[in-house]
């Protein structure tokens, strides 16, 4: 979301999620916030202890394994991972040499078959989203926590594959006089699990909610994320009896009325947008028409929680479109439309050539109206016939729009992308 504050609203929401604490649960369970860029949940059982997610990489795997060692000199032999994103499982190796069992469950859908062959345009997606090259200074936040140790001279993933790995919906065990109930919940990932701890009335959710708008599409590029089972597994999670929700990112919400409103309200606010973008496409309206209008209600969107820093309910629209009904809107000028090079040639011409259009960038920069720029630059960028140095200043005069607009994103991962991709267009424009 662009608004004119953006920077300063994802600097507001970085300050007050992501302190750093350990909180006491119960006699046997301590919650770690701020360790790294995910959570941890420590479980001491009786003769040892289980880790639930053991945050993002080795070095802070070693950060945690001694600040547990001032709460307990029981060994780590349990760790389960809530899903398989790497912030959550990066940290494994500091408990190589005591741990036992490695618990994750299964994919609950297998990923598309030669998905692997994007990987490496998605990789470098990813690394404009999550704002690998920036330095401390261009990067408020990492979206939803501190940055991965990996970016910041803190270690590397430190991943420990599963030893056991379920596929039923969900398992119920007694770990070393600890009980607990690991329960598939599709969300974030197809293979998010939520943990139930009965004795103290806490839950381990995972990524299916944090103290933002979720991530509903990933502008990194990823399969369709499912936002009705999304929203069945938050239902599931809210018959629990929960005192205490323990997220992947974020603080803990303590309390169980509160427990419940702020889980109705989340799975409220995904359900809202899901049924806006299918009523206005039964309704014949254009993807762009959708991600205009489409809105979270008022009593909503103004909750702390559901501030679109990380997730963007605009991208959500556009993905549920596709998802839905496909890349084609329904109008019969898109079935074939121009190459991107034939209509830049085309529009160009009738805007009196590159110079005319050169001049009206300019103006964009200076009146601030940095994606009217960026759409002009693209023009110059798609044209066949641009020399050399008309196509290095588009690059440049691009790369100024995405520093002009980078500062009014809400969203982490927005802002990231733009200043990504302003450095690569000042490389190019050398």
């Amino acid at each position: 979301m662009l608004v004119p504050n953006g920077a300063e609203q994802l600097q507001a929401y970085a300050n007050r999620t992501f302190e750093k604490n350990i909180l006491k649960v119960a006699e046997h369970i301590y919650y770690f916030t701020g360790f790294g860029h995910s959570n941890a949940t420590l479980l001491i059982g009786d003769t040892s202890c289980i880790l639930v997610d053991v945050l993002d990489s080795d070095v802070r795997g070693e950060a945690l394994k001694q600040a547990i060692a001032q709460i307990t000199d029981k060994p780590v032999k349990t760790i389960i991972y809530t899903h398989g994103h790497p912030d959550h499982r990066g940290g494994a190796k500091a408990f190589a040499d005591t741990v036992e069992e490695i618990i994750a469950f299964a994919p609950k859908r297998p990923v598309l078959k030669y998905s692997q062959l994007v990987n490496d345009i998605l990789m470098l997606r990813g690394a404009r989203q999550f704002g690998y090259a920036l330095t401390d200074d261009e990067l408020i936040t990492q979206g939803l926590g501190p940055r991965e140790g990996s970016t910041c001279g803190e270690g590397t993933y430190g991943i420990l594959p599963p030893t056991t790995v379920y596929t039923e919906e969900s398992v119920t065990r007694i770990i070393d006089g600890v009980t607990l109930q690991m329960t598939a919940a599709v969300g974030e990932t197809d293979d998010q699990i939520f943990v139930w701890l009965p004795d103290a009335k806490a839950l381990c959710c995972g990524d299916n909610f944090y103290a933002c708008f979720p991530n509903l599409y990933a502008i990194r590029g990823s399969q369709y994320r499912d936002i009705s089972a999304w929203v069945d597994s938050l239902d599931v999670i809210r018959t629990y009896p929960i005192e205490t929700l323990l997220p992947g990112h974020g603080k803990a919400i303590q309390g169980t009325q509160t427990v419940q409103e702020t889980l109705k309200n989340y799975r409220d606010a995904i359900e809202s947008v899901l049924l806006q973008t299918l009523d206005g496409m039964n309704q014949g309206l254009t993807i762009d028409q959708l991600a205009e209008n489409v809105k979270l209600p008022e009593t909503l969107a103004n909750l702390p929680y559901l501030g679109e820093h990380y997730g963007s309910v605009e991208w959500t629209v556009r993905s549920i479109f596709n998802a839905s009904a496909g890349w084609f809107d329904g109008n019969p000028t898109a079935l074939h439309p121009l190459t991107a090079s034939q209509n830049a040639s085309h529009t160009i011409r009738m805007m009196g050539g590159v110079n005319a259009v050169l001049q009206e960038i300019q103006s964009a920069i200076a009146t601030g109206e940095y994606q009217w720029g960026m759409q002009l630059c693209d023009l110059i960028l798609q044209l066949p016939a641009a020399s050399h140095e008309e196509l290095a200043q588009a690059k440049q005069y691009k790369a100024q729009c995405c520093l002009g607009i980078a500062p009014l994103e809400t969203s982490s991962n927005g802002r990231h992308y733009y200043q990504m991709c302003a450095k690569e267009l000042m490389k190019e424009s050398k």
